[in-house]
């Protein structure tokens, strides 16, 4: 957070010019996002998503403040949590595995395809250095590049099991109930630790490093097709 704050005074253009790019992307990713929890948990019975409005993806209604600023700043947060009830579901447990993880899983999808959309920008050849369709392209350039790298960062963010995040609901599948709602009890204290633990970097650099290598092999593997290897 701190050095992204220290770039925008050496060079606040640039900055502000990111953050353009970057507002876009968070707002696309969060939204589908939330809606995949949405849309499963409806599939599954349960209609409390539906009810409440958040069967879309309007970005308005999943923002969390504090999730969002994260989500610029630092390339990590969250959103509003989706509301479950497991009552609706046949199996509650498998109704909640599957709730959780449609979140991260259409983050991995749409890393997968922002990153062959990546590939193809980068078949247009770069305009000539300094005029305004360089610009352009450039700022082009960081949109496809971003969207992918955000989205991969995101679904391996939000499967760390800490309450709000989806991980916490996994949790629940995993451990039995007098375990997973004693941890629970605790959710304010895990959640100022986790917090002080991103802001320090001690949780970014880790998460950097699987997102990073999964994105990496990713591409890697894309370009071995010929059309983007060429």
């Amino acid at each position: 957070m701190f050095s992204w704050i220290r770039n925008f005074y050496t060079n606040p253009r640039e900055s502000l010019i990111a953050l353009l790019i970057t507002l876009p992307v968070v707002l696309i990713t969060i939204s589908v996002h939330e809606f995949a929890h949405a849309y499963v948990a409806n599939k599954l019975g349960d209609p409390t998503a539906r009810n409440l409005g958040r069967l879309t993806i309007n970005p308005i209604k999943h923002i969390d403040p504090i999730g969002f600023l994260c989500m610029i700043l630092l390339h990590f947060g969250w959103a509003k949590p989706v509301p479950v009830n497991a009552r609706y579901f046949k199996n509650p447990k498998k109704g909640m595995a599957a709730t959780a993880l449609a979140g991260p899983i259409s983050n991995i999808l749409m890393m997968m395809i922002g990153a062959v959309l990546f590939e193809f920008y980068l078949l247009i050849p770069a305009p000539e250095s300094g005029t305004f369709i360089y610009n352009l392209w450039v700022v082009g350039w960081n949109f496809f590049y971003y969207f992918p790298v955000l989205n991969i960062y995101f679904a391996i963010f939000n499967l760390l099991p800490v309450p709000p995040l989806d991980g916490s609901r996994i949790l629940f599948v995993l451990l039995p109930d007098r375990y997973y709602f004693g941890i629970m009890k605790y959710e304010r204290v895990i959640m100022l630790v986790f917090l002080l633990l991103l802001v320090t970097n001690v949780l970014t650099i880790p998460i950097s490093f699987v997102a990073d290598n999964i994105f990496n092999g990713y591409i890697y593997l894309l370009e071995l097709i010929p059309l983007f290897g060429a």
